[in-house]
């Protein structure tokens, strides 16, 4: 085969075997790989009754047919299982190296089942596979869990978890390479449920690719465009992601004090510009990518990477900490104990606010620093009030009787970006199958930075229909598996020709958007059946700010959901319609 491998790895922890089974030809032409082949795999073997804690639950990391070639940004992975946090269906996607060493092992996907009866590191070493004890690695942090392996395992990948996924805190991560993260969701939790300290991955085969005469050509439109671009090869590149603050707190919809406020009047203090000149070392890439949007900072004696901006926004403005150095040093931190960086700051501002309401006993204030670094470490150890804030901000807030107060969608705390400013992001976040997600899709490129076209961001007009279509192309991107930095400049066009000229598949526009869109439904199919459908947001965003450049305007989230329904072919208590299914080519029940 060209482009994939046409290989998965099994592996059952509880029984200590491993096989590589032959991936089916039909299944990674309708579901590409990555997010999707997860998926599929997850919907046909887990139940959504299960208990994500359970040897039940399965993790499927997955790379793409365009994974490891030239293609840009092609190094991303895919991890899917389901949440212990959302406890519906759920993928995360981290860059660095890891998913091109997947590919390399002449992997299409790595399936772990069952549960080791001790802690486990997994070796994959091309084809040969070894099971070894990590006891030894077992409480320690992911910096040193990344340093100990590197030395005894030259030239391999590494993802692993901190001690936040041993004690199975919902939004734990797993992390690779550098700081990568496969941030959301709380999978590095399942990982930690199975016993499965880590897996070091390490290959030598290359991708072969259909047509090099084609994708030469591809390559050298597609380095044109990416010089061209404004967000791309400037923005991204100068500044890293961090650059998005400023833009965002001066549209008036970066979300302060857990999304009291949409302005912090500190802003510039955690400001792209106040980390290149504070506390910037050098900026890194991820596998073969132009753009290096990563950063690598230094804190007094600490070096990492990050913060990149949804951790400035969940450490630093949602917390209103105004110092780039102190929101650096919780990043370091999160990173080193394998936390969500987004849903451990939106989880402490929702106890800060309850504190600060008399609603629970402990006393917390906006801007503390150093009592929130105590509360990370107490999260990840579940210790004291830690170990209920571990459960996420829903479960948290409505243990103690202030559910109104968890910023969330679906139980997943938001994103950095306050809907009442961005309608069509509003719309994005209370469909997202993931929960309150940013990325599928991120209506911010359309609304703030007029990408591909500019829209009114305080307009509900046409917004369903742009949603609809970049969740969709999202799932694509996510199944190849690219970076969703490449949709600043590439369409559909671009990722059929690039899928095309790397698989001697014909892909066209179409069958692009058509593989996301089934993805798309199998998710919603699987979450409703997990008893997860509500599209909502909470009342505090359904509530006018009163002050500041978004005061008075209101999301009309019901007239959009209705239109929405309508665009997807479902519905009209947003379930999809038989009709729908059967020509996406899914049979399930529903």
């Amino acid at each position: 085969m060209f482009g994939w491998c046409g290989e998965i790895l099994v592996v059952d922890l509880s029984s200590m075997e491993a096989k590589r089974v032959e991936a089916d030809r039909e299944l990674l032409y309708g579901y590409m790989g990555g997010r999707g082949l997860g998926v599929k795999v997850l919907h046909d073997e887990v139940s959504p009754s299960a208990d994500p804690f359970s040897p039940e639950n399965i993790l499927v990391f997955a790379v793409g047919p365009l994974t490891g070639t030239r293609v840009y940004t092609s190094g991303r992975y895919a991890v899917v299982g389901k949440s212990p946090l959302t406890e519906g269906c759920f993928y995360s996607s981290s860059g660095g190296f890891f998913g091109a060493s997947l590919k390399k092992a002449g992997l299409d996907a790595l399936v772990v089942r069952g549960r080791a009866e001790r802690p486990a590191l997994l070796v994959v070493d091309d084809r040969d596979v070894e099971f070894r004890d990590a006891a030894w690695l077992w409480g320690k942090g992911t910096r040193e869990t990344r340093k100990e392996l590197r030395r005894e395992l030259k030239g391999f990948s590494v993802a692993c978890i901190g001690p936040a996924g041993e004690n199975l805190v919902r939004y734990a991560c797993i992390l690779n390479d550098v700081s990568n993260a496969a941030g959301r969701g709380g999978l590095g939790a399942v990982m930690g449920s199975k016993r499965l300290k880590a897996i070091a991955v390490r290959g030598s085969r290359e991708v072969e690719v259909a047509d090099e005469d084609v994708l030469d050509e591809l390559m050298d439109k597609a380095r044109n465009r990416f010089i061209w671009n404004p967000v791309l090869s400037k923005a991204l590149s100068y500044y890293g992601t961090s650059a998005l603050v400023n833009v965002i707190n001066e549209h008036g919809i970066l979300p302060t004090k857990n999304f009291q406020q949409g302005y912090f009047s500190m802003a510039e203090e955690i400001s792209g510009e106040a980390l290149r000149e504070r506390i910037l070392v050098r900026k890194s890439s991820c596998f073969n990518c132009p753009v290096g949007c990563k950063r690598i900072t230094r804190v007094g004696e600490l070096e990492g990477e990050g913060p990149e901006y949804e951790t400035i926004g969940a450490l630093g403005s949602m917390l209103a900490i105004g110092s780039i150095e102190e929101v650096a040093e919780i990043n370091y931190l999160c990173n080193d104990l394998g936390l969500d960086t987004i849903s451990t700051g939106v989880t402490v501002a929702c106890a800060v606010e309850l504190s600060e309401r008399g609603i629970i006993g402990e006393k917390f204030r906006w801007g503390d620093s150093e009592r929130v670094k105590g509360l990370v470490v107490d999260v990840a150890y579940r210790r004291g009030l830690g170990d209920k804030l571990a459960e996420g901000s829903k479960r948290f807030a409505e243990s103690i009787g202030g559910g109104e107060y968890a910023m969330h969608v679906k139980r997943l705390e938001l994103a950095m970006y306050d809907p009442r400013g961005a309608f069509g992001q509003g719309l994005g976040y209370a469909t997202a199958n993931r929960g309150g997600c940013h990325l599928n899709p991120y209506m911010v490129a359309v609304e703030i930075f007029g990408v591909p076209h500019l829209m009114d961001r305080f307009s509900a007009a046409g917004k369903a229909s742009i949603v609809a279509y970049l969740q969709n192309l999202s799932a694509a991107v996510d199944s190849m598996v690219l970076c969703k930095f490449t949709m600043f400049e590439f369409d559909d066009e671009m990722y059929a020709r690039f899928l095309s000229a790397v698989t001697g598949v014909e892909f066209t526009q179409e069958t692009v958007v058509t593989v996301g869109e089934r993805i798309w439904n199998l998710e919603r199919i699987y979450n409703l059946k997990a008893g997860i459908g509500e599209d909502r947001l909470p009342e505090r965003l359904l509530t006018p700010m009163e002050e500041g450049v978004c005061a008075g305007r209101n999301i009309p989230l019901g007239e959009m959901l209705k239109e929405y329904y309508r665009v997807r072919g479902w519905s009209e208590d947003g379930k999809p319609r038989r009709e729908k299914l059967e020509s996406l080519g899914l049979e399930v029940e529903t």
